[in-house]
């Protein structure tokens, strides 16, 4: 993770963004965070990061997961037979 001043991603925007694939960026005002610069190396990045950020699929997986602790679930095996 790096942190730049504002003033320095307001002066070179594209070269934060070609560092942001590879780390996220803290962008600073007066030396303290004000945001994150994140990055996608691909369509598949983004879509992810879409996924992860919506909440309705959050909860779906939430729901999801209580429900295997519950014994509510089936077999990757048992789906595969049919």
């Amino acid at each position: 993770m790096k942190n730049v001043a504002l003033s320095q991603v307001k002066d070179d925007l594209s070269k934060y963004l070609r560092l942001a694939e590879l780390e996220d960026v803290v962008i600073t005002r007066h030396g303290r965070p004000a945001g994150v610069l994140i990055g996608f190396r691909s369509d598949d990045d983004w879509f992810e990061f879409k996924l992860m950020s919506d909440p309705r699929f959050v909860r779906r997986i939430q729901k999801a997961r209580a429900s295997l602790k519950a014994g509510k679930g089936r077999k990757l095996e048992d789906v595969r037979k049919g």
